[in-house]
């Protein structure tokens, strides 16, 4: 798969490093918006969780070496039985308690990573990443340090004012709908996110913009899928239902 980079020994010979990519993936959501006493992550698509589809990929993928897991604190014995150990997930390391915010639980994951080039942050209620999704991503990150997954926008999209009316429509080429993985040079998103915890995070939504904000470092958007959608409605899990189908 192309993982190999070379640098140079003390004989001044030339020898093989094998890039080290971690998969942190979050699943410490509360799932407000499915109605149900079930977290989203833990709602069955044809008989398995949602979170094992994720972790499937990266289990398969030559790409991925090891895997952290980010849940809740009240999961993460069920998580590890039912989740880890039943489906032989045997790159998942470590199974970690998230924060009260989305940017806690991937601080979280973080600084469980050990010795790592690349991170891949995905949301645990995606099922559907692909070993091409993560292929295109890691191209892309390779080049710049800093890459999302995402597609361009199907729909016009408006901007509003504060009292809801259309204060601008950008031009629908330029826009595009963001997904997971998110992808970083390790170094690179932990000094932003060490940077960032400093000051106000209320408007943060995404990793892409803690690196935007406290690097200046330009993040290069790689094409991931339509049907990389994320589990959050019952409308949601019946989509994912007939992508399994057909």
């Amino acid at each position: 798969m192309g993982l190999k980079c070379s640098t140079q020994s003390e004989a001044g010979g030339t020898m093989m490093k094998q890039e080290k990519c971690t998969a942190i993936v979050l699943a410490a959501g509360q799932g407000k918006r499915m109605h149900s006493k079930i977290q989203k992550q833990f709602l069955e698509i044809q008989g398995h969780p949602v979170l094992y589809y994720a972790l499937r990929c990266f289990q398969g993928s030559p790409i991925i070496q090891d895997i952290i897991l980010v849940t809740g604190e009240d999961v993460i014995s069920y998580c590890k039985k039912e989740i880890v150990k039943k489906y032989e997930f045997t790159k998942v390391t470590q199974v970690i308690a998230g924060g009260k915010e989305r940017y806690d639980s991937v601080y979280a994951g973080l600084l469980a990573c050990q010795e790592t080039d690349y991170v891949f942050i995905h949301d645990g209620a995606r099922p559907f990443i692909t070993e091409e999704i993560l292929q295109r991503g890691l191209d892309a990150v390779r080049e710049t340090g800093a890459c999302v997954v995402g597609m361009p926008s199907k729909d016009t999209v408006k901007l509003s004012d504060r009292e809801g009316f259309v204060k601008e429509t950008p031009d629908r080429s330029f826009v595009w709908n963001v997904q997971t993985p998110q992808i970083f040079s390790y170094s690179l998103i932990r000094g932003a996110h060490e940077s960032i915890r400093k000051k106000d995070m209320s408007g943060v939504t995404d990793d892409a913009m803690v690196v935007e904000q406290e690097t200046g470092v330009k993040v290069r958007l790689s094409e991931g899928s339509y049907r990389n959608i994320k589990i959050t409605t019952p409308e949601d899990l019946a989509i994912a239902e007939s992508f399994l189908t057909f």
